[in-house]
């Protein structure tokens, strides 16, 4: 008697409206017991033929002094058909799990992939795996002293099916922000793109897109850099959308009114050996138009006037520098140097986003808190886990 062990039904995940994203469905393997098999050979070269597999490496297999080998992991419905058509003595079949994808390429990146063994290998899929796995499922075959008899009984589970995730994505909201991306990316010739979608109140993400997209159905015919999440993992210097956070110091801590005004140099303002300058000339701005006109010199004299300490403070306090602890893999927690390092030309480059990283769901949550009143909320992407009657697992 010989175990074999197979996994169970994963779990579903669904949208935030239950629509299911990600699903389980029966499918076949087939597998052989070598000493029951007569010809290896014509064996080989028949199961070859249907199920387009290369016959030597087949009748290797065969010809091996084993109980039990796989032919063909998860076939298709007519491979299948095809191989039971031939009655070949000492093949059989075993029921597993496919991964199955329904709408494609939608979310692609945030939901991953599992492999042919059932087990998440990126996105939510890898990170919450522990709950969607299947229990494992026993099988037993079995075999006389000379190795005949190759049968396996029922299979018997050692538990239930996987849980459920509800995700935060809205898959309508989803298509919208991937349809716009990918319009936007390919107007400006650009190579690749992010879009996120957030509620500030609660941080939860409702859409969060990348272009290029991939068929997580058929993962391995796209290159690897674009399976990952590049929102979560990829950084790069924010550049002005870092004078948000430096007027946001400056009126927290600087004691500083929106109608305060900076002379903006006309355009050119040398700090020691380095000079910084505005694509339009300005004179006098206010805080609010330091903002709305984009103007890096005046950036910098928001900084000055805050202080180096203070405004490492004030990023730190919008997230920066350090990982938001969103439910995903290989999460970057970008670079913010201590301000005691920071030189005159390196405080005032930082106040319109050079000399700092951060990644797109750092940058979103940051701006989220903004709209939410001060209020910094840690983004997520999954509301619930249920288990398969339904009832609540956990909830976030």
């Amino acid at each position: 008697e010989k175990s074999l062990t197979t996994s169970g039904q994963r779990g579903i995940i669904f949208d935030r409206n239950l629509s299911e994203m990600a699903v389980s469905i029966n499918v076949t393997s087939i597998a052989a017991n070598p000493v029951r098999v007569v010809n290896p050979e014509a064996t080989a070269k028949a199961l070859a033929r249907v199920l387009d597999l290369d016959a030597r490496g087949l009748q290797s297999k065969l010809a091996a002094k084993k109980s039990f080998v796989w032919i063909k992991r998860q076939s298709t419905a007519k491979e299948t058909d095809a191989v039971k058509d031939l009655d070949i003595p000492g093949i059989e079949f075993v029921t597993e799990y496919n991964r199955f994808y329904p709408h494609t390429t939608l979310a692609a990146q945030v939901l991953g992939f599992s492999g042919i063994d059932g087990a998440g290998l990126e996105g939510i899929e890898f990170y919450y795996n522990h709950y969607l796995k299947g229990a494992d499922i026993n099988y037993k075959v079995f075999k006389d002293a000379l190795g005949n008899g190759f049968s396996s009984g029922t299979g018997q589970s050692t538990g239930t099916g996987g849980h459920n995730l509800v995700l935060t994505i809205d898959n309508n909201i989803q298509y919208i922000a991937e349809s716009a991306l990918k319009e936007a990316v390919e107007e400006n010739s650009a190579l690749s793109g992010l879009a996120l979608v957030m509620n500030p109140q609660t941080g939860a993400v409702l859409a969060l897109a990348h272009y290029p997209l991939f068929n997580p159905n058929s993962y391995a015919d796209f290159e690897k850099s674009i399976w990952r999440n590049r929102a979560l993992t990829d950084t790069f210097e924010p550049g002005s959308t870092m004078k948000i956070f430096s007027a946001a110091a400056a009126l927290e801590h600087g004691k500083i009114s929106p109608n305060q005004i900076f002379f903006c140099e006309n355009g050119s303002y040398r700090i020691g050996k380095n000079v910084v300058h505005d694509i339009h000339k300005h004179a006098w701005l206010s805080l609010q138009q330091i903002v709305k006109f984009s103007s890096n010199i005046g950036a910098v004299k928001v900084g000055q006037a805050v202080g180096a300490r203070k405004l490492h403070r004030t990023y730190r306090d919008f997230g920066f520098g350090q990982k938001t602890g969103i439910e995903s893999p290989g999460e970057a927690p970008g670079s913010l140097s201590h301000y005691s390092t920071w030189s005159k030309i390196d405080t005032g480059a930082i106040c319109f986003g050079h000399g700092i990283s951060a990644s797109a769901i750092q940058l979103i949550t940051a701006v989220s808190a903004i709209a939410n009143g001060g209020n910094l909320m840690k983004p997520f992407l999954v509301r619930e886990i249920v288990d398969q009657s339904g009832n609540r697992v956990h909830i976030f």
